[in-house]
């Protein structure tokens, strides 16, 4: 009987174990969702920028061409 009550409350911890790396890795996941849709965002952000910036560029060049 001894051995029963040692023996559930050994797994009992087990499982607390798994609970607990299954929630971490749980959370992981979603952070490494979060860091690769911030990454996504930057790199779209960036290229509006360069895209901005080449056009600003651009009326500049035409303004200069038409003194």
């Amino acid at each position: 009987m001894k051995r029963l009550v040692l023996l559930v409350a050994v797994l009992a911890a087990s499982a607390c174990g798994v609970e607990t790396a299954t929630t971490a890795a749980s959370g992981a996941v979603i952070k490494k969702q979060e860091l690769d849709q911030g990454r996504k965002t930057m790199e779209q952000m960036q290229q509006k920028i360069d895209q901005t910036n080449q056009q600003a560029q651009q009326r500049a060049e035409q303004a200069g061409g038409d003194r």
